[in-house]
């Protein structure tokens, strides 16, 4: 069974997001690597964990991140191995991460946990016997730390296989504040608005919005806010499930939406194909450089949209600003992501790196970096380096059990995770090309028949 999320109401907490005066999205040094190792595996008063001590032993952690992510990520590790005495190398891996760890399991050398980032791909993991269960360690420090559905995301017909150790907000637009103010434009509430906002920037001689299309991720979160908005969380939970099929009148509804903006590709930085040709971290840059002539103004994806404006001059709250994805129907959506941490070996170390990933300390250090959002309700928000994060952050944890995750990480990753296939490719395909509707709900819904019944 999949697991979906219920809709948070929190969009009235996001409204005060775009208004906010903020601090830049720096380093503020949260990893730090001058713990001392004789602590009794994590036993000090400042400890919100206790870890077991791993003198000598050699762990691995496979993940699809990189760049800054992954350097602070690398920090939380860091802070295991000066608590525990173990040593941990960070693996980069490739999606689909499912294909990736076959292979490697395949060769004899899976890591010990790998950081997987599709609720299909978890339960696929498990399916295929290479998940771990999670230990009792890891089970109290979820228990502690989690709300219920958290905790269900990471299991499978009832065992606990997954922590997750990161979630996302992925309804959010960024844009250059300065070219806002040189265009006269304000921060749009309704998609009627944002599309006349997108003309009013455009009237200006900026190239309103960035599409990082040649990640075919970007496209299905665009798709998955107009749809959620606009048919109503029920039937996204139905759509996610595959008990409606793709060729269902909502999905006709959801995509003449969004045709409304790819089907005009003077509103898109380079047109459908300079979109095709940009990658996520790249549709971000370009957004935050170039001064009041960036090649985009507006730019749409998650909180983690924070880390790759960390490498431009631009600073949060000044020069970036984020506003609430707009409403297509009578509500603003809210749809989440994560990344669950999940034991590919039996060993002491796999289960300790999962305790240590699922407690307060370990968030803490993520959080502390930026561009990152935990799951974690015992995280004080302090220890977020901006305003917006902990805006993000609280809403979050606020909505509980009550917010939706994203539904093409919900798919089975032949459809709703691989690149250059399912879903990513058709709609890279109807990006290209939106005017054949009805085409794009036929692969959809051949490509999802054949993925769900597999």
């Amino acid at each position: 069974m999949r697991t979906t999320l219920r809709i948070s109401r929190a969009a009235a907490v996001y409204t005060a997001i775009g208004a906010l005066a903020l601090t830049g999205c720096g380093d503020d040094g949260g990893g730090k690597d001058k713990s001392d190792k004789s602590s009794e595996g994590g036993k000090g008063s400042s400890s919100s964990v206790v870890l077991p001590k791993l003198d000598g032993e050699k762990l691995s952690v496979a993940a699809v991140w990189t760049g800054a992510e992954q350097a602070n990520f690398v920090k939380v590790l860091k802070e295991f191995e000066n608590r525990t005495g173990a040593t941990v190398t960070f693996v980069p891996a490739q999606d689909p991460i499912v294909n990736f760890l076959g292979t490697k399991i395949a060769g004899g050398q899976p890591p010990d946990v790998a950081m997987i980032p599709q609720v299909g791909a978890i339960q696929q993991a498990a399916q295929k016997k290479w998940a771990k269960p999670v230990g009792a360690e890891a089970k109290a420090q979820l228990a502690k730390n989690y709300s219920k559905v958290w905790q269900d995301l990471g299991a499978v017909d009832g065992t606990q296989y997954g922590v997750y150790f990161k979630a996302a907000n992925k309804s959010l637009i960024w844009y250059n504040a300065k070219a806002f103010e040189n265009a006269g434009a304000s921060e749009p509430k309704t998609w009627k608005d944002f599309l006349a906002t997108a003309e009013t920037v455009s009237a200006s001689g900026v190239t309103p919005v960035s599409v990082g299309g040649a990640d075919g991720w970007t496209l299905t979160d665009w798709f998955e806010n107009i749809y959620l908005s606009q048919a109503g969380p029920e039937k996204y939970d139905q759509l996610a499930q595959h008990k409606i099929k793709w060729t269902d009148p909502s999905v006709k509804d959801a995509l003449t939406t969004l045709a409304q903006l790819f089907g005009k590709p003077s509103l898109i930085a380079g047109g459908a194909d300079g979109a095709l040709q940009t990658e996520f971290p790249a549709s971000v840059t370009q957004t935050f450089t170039g001064g009041d002539q960036p090649k985009a103004a507006m730019v749409y994806e998650g909180d983690f949209v924070a880390v790759n404006i960390a490498q431009t001059k631009a600073k949060i709250g000044t020069d970036a600003k984020v506003f609430p994805f707009p409403a297509v129907g009578a509500e603003s959506p809210v749809v989440t992501g994560g990344d669950a941490a999940v034991a590919l070996k039996d060993g002491k170390g796999a289960q300790a790196l999962l305790t240590w990933l699922a407690s307060t300390d370990a968030a803490k250090i993520m959080a502390e970096q930026g561009g990152f959002i935990s799951p974690n309700k015992a995280l004080d928000a302090a220890a977020y380096p901006n305003e917006v994060q902990r805006t993000m952050a609280k809403a979050l944890v606020a909505a509980g059990d009550a917010v939706r995750f994203d539904m093409s990480d919900q798919a089975p990753q032949s459809f709703g995770g691989t690149p250059g296939k399912g879903e990513w490719k058709t709609l890279q395909d109807f990006l290209k090309n939106p005017k054949d509707i009805a085409g794009t709900q036929a692969k959809l819904e051949s490509d999802a028949a054949k993925a769900y019944k597999s």
